[in-house]
């Protein structure tokens, strides 16, 4: 815990400081959804919400808050940041649930993140118990549940994890999850086209030696491990290139300053 507690306190000061631009993230993200949500036809039923890679939420609860959800469902890997989102969202008026999983995964449809028949919330604690099929439902029941579609999908700033080919699954697997007048907001970090990963990452390491000194020397220097380790920013053109493939529409809502940071916004084609 003690090692978490320092990892979060890095990623927090990245936060709290903006030095990865999160406000203007969180303004792109709301602008979007509000954009696709005035554009729905009166009457439409409530969007479904699965948010991928939810972390502590970072600044996405009051947007949260304000959306007129049927569900969300927020998914980490790292269980113990589901209980700080729950924390930072508070009461909403719509279900939620708090799953630890793996975004490749239930974007291939091994994961449900559906709330349970009564529509009662999960809390952060029950979800650090490995996902069960809900008592008196049935396996067709279950499978139903797994592949069933959402309204909205988010991520921010956990798909560049993946390798490339990972990418162009992911991308294929999570069009077959969405509705068809649904919407996929992706907030990450990207290259430039045709830059090496290699040159994004010294050039990031320029960045953060040159201008994060909100960030002590430790603190810079587990930022700059995991980067190199862990980091793999899709090509700007490729990326595009490969989503169109798997039957998206791509739209960049907003490019960072720093040639690394965007949103991007797709719709089913």
């Amino acid at each position: 815990m003690e090692f978490f507690d320092r990892q979060w306190a890095s990623y927090r000061a990245i936060v709290n400081h903006n030095l990865m631009e999160h406000r203007e993230v969180a303004e792109a993200t709301a602008a979007a959804l509000d954009g696709w949500l005035a554009q729905r036809p009166a009457g439409s039923t409530p969007a479904r919400m699965v948010d991928l890679g939810c972390g502590d939420l970072a600044l996405l609860p009051p947007l949260l808050r304000r959306l007129p959800l049927a569900s969300y469902c927020g998914l980490d890997q790292a269980v113990v940041v589901l209980p700080l989102a729950e924390r930072a969202l508070g009461p909403v008026p719509y279900p939620t649930k708090w799953q630890e999983g793996d975004l490749l995964a239930w974007a291939q449809g091994e994961l449900s993140t559906t709330t349970n028949p009564a529509g009662v919330a999960k809390t952060a604690s029950e979800a650090r118990r490995p996902a069960r099929q809900e008592t008196g439902a049935s396996t067709e029941q279950n499978a139903e549940a797994t592949s069933a579609t959402v309204d909205i999908l988010h991520s921010a700033f956990a798909i560049h994890h993946l390798s490339d080919d990972q990418k162009a699954t992911f991308l294929a697997a999570v069009r077959r999850r969405i509705s068809a007048d649904g919407v996929f907001v992706w907030a990450d970090v990207f290259r430039n086209q045709g830059e090496s990963r290699q040159a994004y990452v010294e050039r990031y390491i320029t960045r953060i030696r040159g201008g994060w000194q909100a960030l002590d020397a430790d603190q810079q220097q587990h930022v700059i491990a995991h980067l190199s380790s862990f980091d793999n920013p899709a090509d700007r053109a490729a990326i595009v290139a490969a989503a169109e493939a798997a039957g998206w529409q791509w739209r960049w809502a907003w490019q960072g300053a720093h040639q690394a940071e965007a949103v991007a916004v797709l719709t089913p084609t």
